[in-house]
């Protein structure tokens, strides 16, 4: 990320009578990247705020689920989008170790679920009753999963117990998870302009739900209980028998980081984002083909009154 604002900055700092603090440590604060647009953008907009701030940054390329071990450790600093929708369980028992801590919230909110495109009801009435699914099964299979269903799922390394709920619910359905979170969306973009049936993982703050009309399929109401006790939902013998839950997106990082970098801690606990701000961001990228560094650039100079208050 190029620096480009320092003057700008100086000036307004020293007008409103502060200056940027000296970085505490030059060490590198590497931050997480993972493989969706949004958490790209907010990665990106954190790293420049913290370099406009005189910090050393480094962003690192981590699995999603995968990279707590990295930020317990202190290897890895900082992710900047921990979603509860996905991520709950795994974040719990990271912060639980006392070697990570949370930030807060970004100030978006999450939720992943099921999607279907709203053409699809007039061959589905049941929808979006999740009990229609296996009624309409075949409508939504393809020669890879027939006679089941298909759920295009996200990549792999998103977790979202797809598999679980498929077995625990007894849906005639085959997950099959995309590449890419690019690939996922090509594909809906394909289906939608056929008026094909497609069944699929949307998740928001994303412009996927704001330029497609369709509907989240309603599942039996999420609760912790329902995805650890098999006796809480409807199915005795299996847990994950249950929506996905809902939830903020958060900011989780080393537990060393205060004490090494405490004004960089300070800007990252205030950074907030709404979900019209990066679904707007994130639309972009992925629909009008802006390159990630320069909608970060039109952010950072279009908020400049917004982020140098973080790093005062």
């Amino acid at each position: 990320m190029r620096t480009r604002y320092p003057m700008a900055i100086a000036a307004l700092l020293i007008g409103a009578g502060a200056a940027i603090a000296e970085p505490e440590s030059t060490d590198p604060i590497k931050l997480t990247l993972h493989d969706w647009t949004g958490q790209l953008i907010t990665t990106n907009i954190m790293a420049a705020v913290l370099e406009e701030a005189g910090y050393n940054v480094e962003l690192v390329q981590a699995d999603y689920l995968a990279q707590f071990p990295g930020l317990e450790s202190g290897d890895l600093h900082i992710a900047m989008e921990l979603w509860e929708t996905t991520a709950a369980e795994a974040m719990a028992a990271s912060l639980a170790t006392g070697n990570t801590v949370s930030f807060g919230p970004t100030g978006m909110q999450g939720k992943e679920e099921w999607w279907y495109p709203a053409y699809m009801k007039e061959q589905c009435p049941g929808l979006p009753d999740w009990q229609a699914l296996n009624d309409c099964a075949e409508l939504f299979a393809t020669p890879e999963t027939a006679p089941k269903g298909r759920y295009l799922g996200g990549p792999v390394t998103w977790g979202g117990f797809d598999e679980e709920r498929v077995a625990a619910l007894g849906l005639n359905y085959e997950v099959i998870h995309a590449g890419t979170d690019a690939a996922m969306f090509a594909e809906l973009e394909s289906a939608y302009q056929r008026k094909a049936p497609i069944l699929l993982w949307i998740y928001a703050p994303h412009w996927a739900p704001i330029k497609y009309e369709g509907e989240w399929v309603e599942f039996p109401p999420y609760s912790v209980e329902c995805y650890t006790d098999p006796a809480a939902g409807l199915n005795p013998d299996a847990t994950h028998d249950c929506g996905k839950p809902t939830g903020g997106i958060l900011k989780v990082g080393w537990a060393g980081l205060e004490g090494k970098w405490p004004g960089a801690a300070k800007a990252i606990t205030a950074f907030q984002m709404t979900n019209d701000e990066m679904g707007a961001m994130v639309g972009k990228v992925d629909v009008d083909g802006m390159s990630v560094e320069d909608v970060v650039d039109e952010w950072m100079t279009a908020n400049e009154a917004v982020w140098t208050t973080w790093i005062q």
